[in-house]
């Protein structure tokens, strides 16, 4: 076996480098991710027909398509059909892609968290005095996003590992570090494992604190 594991521990250094940008693109796509869920998933559970129509378009459309594909559609195509996205570059193509396919799957874990509120919470707010917009954002959403949480941090970590696909963009991230020096050394086995075990160092930190968080959520409804 030829396996230099001296050389694997020194190209981990040079890939943490890139941490830094692939972070960004997660994290942009997660806020993109979480404000056109919420639309959707509003959308979802209203009672108007063509709204709930459209977005269950969505949702299937962009939960079928493989994420390479969309990729290629939104960088290649968007500037095509709408000539104000001539000027994109591939790391917004790659965050606008990621977001607009998690947030398909987002949308029905936000319809699920929603629904699995009590209806009665909702019509107390209002019997009390509340709007419904106070309602929503004092009592309903604080509880929906409790329980939407451990899914949600699935999504996350889906999109910390699929920016991995914007190398193929052009975009030099974690992977696309590792796979240039793999190339310069031939030595792929090194360099794929080390770039597992970065990937794999973030959703560990990622996990823990999310773990933090929901035990802070969790304290107010311990007996």
């Amino acid at each position: 076996m030829n396996f230099d594991i001296g050389y694997m521990f020194s190209l981990i250094p040079k890939i943490i480098e890139y941490i830094p940008i692939t972070l960004f693109m997660a994290v942009l796509a997660m806020v993109l991710t979480i404000v056109i869920g919420l639309v959707l998933s509003f959308m979802r559970n209203s009672k108007v027909k063509v709204l709930n129509y459209i977005a269950a378009v969505y949702i299937s459309f962009f939960r079928a398509i493989p994420m390479l594909v969309q990729l290629f559609l939104i960088y290649y195509g968007l500037p095509q059909i709408f000539p104000v996205f001539t000027q994109m570059d591939a790391v917004t193509a790659a965050i606008i892609s990621f977001g607009f396919k998690q947030a398909a799957f987002a949308a029905e874990i936000f319809r699920a968290a929603f629904l699995s509120v009590d209806k009665g919470q909702m019509e107390a707010c209002l019997a009390g005095g509340m709007t419904k917009v106070q309602a929503y954002r004092r009592i309903i959403i604080p509880q929906a996003f409790r329980n939407a949480l451990p899914a949600t941090g699935n999504i996350f970590i889906s999109l910390i590992k699929e920016t991995s696909l914007a190398f193929t963009l052009g975009v030099v991230e974690l992977f696309a570090e590792a796979k240039m020096q793999a190339s310069n050394t031939f030595r792929y086995f090194e360099a794929y494992l080390a770039v597992a075990l970065v990937y794999w160092g973030m959703v560990i930190i990622y996990s823990y604190l999310q773990s933090k968080l929901e035990n802070l959520l969790e304290k107010p409804y311990r007996t």
